[in-house]
């Protein structure tokens, strides 16, 4: 893929920034304004969307799709993952697929592209993982939801849910502005308030 220089302050393009040293697969789509920046790793099988950041050293792969702002912090590995509209990846997040990982098959022989068994992550709209989290294959990440700094996730997060922990427990919900709810399940921060459904919280009116 082409990579074009930074774009100059105060003018608009639709081109996506490239950095010099980012590696990105000529047949990967990747979306206007989007920018990938040192050392990133982009295979050629992955969608990224318009408008979204991809930090320093951030490998995608395996068929992932990003869908647009979505924001991958520095030192992520995305593996087939699923990331709607507006998700956060803070640094050193790691998005695994395969749930019964070996280097060889039973036979003693490296195993190869074809023999991996695919389950990937899906991260819902607006959620964000912290720093140094990992999810496990399989596992999905509720609207809104928030992973705390360091957390090991082996089970779906509901909407808006707050889980931290290893393994990750549930402590709370989270609002849209990212703050924690208080126990009326409304924001202090932004006054924002919130009704219980059967998955997860959803937006009162």
């Amino acid at each position: 893929m082409t990579k074009t220089p930074a774009p100059t302050p105060g003018r608009t393009s639709d081109t996506p920034f490239i950095a010099e040293s980012a590696e990105v697969a000529d047949a990967a789509c990747v979306g206007a304004r989007t920018r990938i920046w040192h050392h990133a790793q982009v295979d050629g099988d992955v969608r990224i969307g318009e408008d979204c950041v991809l930090g320093k050293g951030v490998h995608v792969a395996s068929a992932a799709v990003i869908g647009n702002r979505v924001k991958i912090q520095d030192g992520c590995g995305v593996y087939g993952a699923v990331l709607e509209d507006g998700v956060m990846l803070a640094p050193g997040v790691y998005l695994l697929e395969d749930s019964a990982p070996r280097a060889v098959n039973p036979a003693g022989h490296l195993k190869g592209r074809d023999d991996w068994r695919r389950e990937p992550v899906t991260i819902r709209y607006g959620a964000t993982v912290g720093a140094n989290a990992v999810m496990a294959p399989g596992v999905t990440v509720g609207r809104y939801a928030m992973v705390a700094i360091g957390t090991v996730v082996g089970h779906d997060v509901p909407d808006y849910g707050l889980v931290m922990g290893n393994p990750a427990r549930q402590i709370g919900w989270a609002c849209r502005c990212g703050h924690r709810l208080d126990d009326n399940l409304t924001c202090p921060a932004c006054g924002r308030f919130y009704r219980q459904g059967s998955n997860g919280l959803s937006l009162a009116a």
